[in-house]
């Protein structure tokens, strides 16, 4: 009775010590006797106690890895102090164990020796500019190379570069003359836009005043054309007026020599009178003087007669 009993406790103890459980994103390796048995994922599993055992627990999330600043030599000599910072994650948990004996130790050095020799071929200046250039072909060595430990590198960050004292007292005064340059050629950029506008802006008023003057001499003109126009619409008219009125050649004779002096408007002009025009003001004149008709100049005035004598008287 009491044996059963004990081995029934004894069993019951293997079985409570035996259950395992592994939690999410995480994996245990398995060894039995000594030798890799299998890889436990995320679950409940139950372990023979002193035949298997629990090799190493693995985790499955994304880790990274801060890497302390190390001294880097660029191709020009300049000896600069660069930390990177690898993040990967475990995607084999048996190569992983297996596969190298510290892996994380291992990635770091591997990344320490990478960085040395992509930098090496770079001069300052382009080590300075081409983080991108240098994080791409750091993850692409390291991902190639860290296969074989179960390690998946997703991607490699240059987290500081530090050059020497002089280099970055150098860097400062370029910097600072460099500002200096773009702020002289902003200001000169700025002076030649204003004179160009203020050149545009003169250029647009001087065509704007010569088309006022355009328009107003041709305004004027038109007025005055307007003007001849009428004028001689009007004078048409007269004559035409005159000739439903039925006027002899002689009337209309001496309408154009007033037109003539009309013409002359109190300016010194010299007129040339037509022959029969001047014929026909003879006529005119002594055709007044004989009838009296159209003759304006005053008569003489009699004399006054003497008073007559009265007879009787004298």
């Amino acid at each position: 009775m009491i044996p059963g009993i004990i081995i029934g406790v004894v069993v019951l103890l293997i079985l409570i010590v035996g259950i395992k459980i592994v939690p999410q994103a995480t994996e245990f390796v398995i060894e039995r006797l000594g030798k890799y048995k299998k890889t436990w994922s995320a679950g409940i599993h139950f372990l023979i106690p002193i035949i298997d055992r629990i090799s190493k627990r693995v985790t499955l999330k994304e880790q990274y890895l801060d890497s302390p600043p190390q001294p880097v030599i660029t191709k020009d000599n300049v000896t600069m102090q660069i930390d990177t910072v690898v993040f990967f994650k475990v995607f084999d948990s048996n190569l992983f164990t297996y596969g190298a004996v510290n892996p994380i130790s291992a990635l770091e050095n591997l990344t320490a020796t990478t960085l040395r020799n992509i930098v090496g071929e770079l001069e300052l200046d382009d080590t300075l500019t081409s983080r991108d250039t240098i994080n791409g072909k750091m993850t692409d060595i390291l991902d190639s190379a860290t296969d074989q430990w179960g390690i998946k590198v997703n991607r490699v960050e240059l987290k500081n570069i530090i050059p020497p004292a002089e280099i970055q007292n150098a860097m400062e005064k370029q910097m600072k003359a460099e500002r200096d340059r773009r702020e002289t050629l902003l200001e000169a950029e700025g002076h030649k836009a204003a004179v160009i506008t203020r050149a545009q802006g003169d250029k647009q008023a001087m065509v704007l005043q010569a088309e006022g003057e355009r328009d107003a001499r041709i305004a004027r003109a038109e007025g005055e054309a307007k003007a001849i126009l009428l004028a001689k619409q009007a004078e048409a008219d007269g004559l035409r007026a005159l000739k439903d009125a039925g006027a002899d050649q002689s009337v209309l004779e001496l309408k154009k020599f007033e037109a003539l002096i009309a013409m002359s408007n109190g300016i010194a002009s010299k007129i040339i009178v037509p022959t029969d025009v001047v014929n026909m003001t003879k006529s005119n004149v002594l055709f007044s003087e004989t009838t009296g008709l159209g003759d304006v100049t005053p008569s003489a005035k009699k004399p006054p007669e003497d008073p007559k004598k009265d007879v009787c008287c004298d």
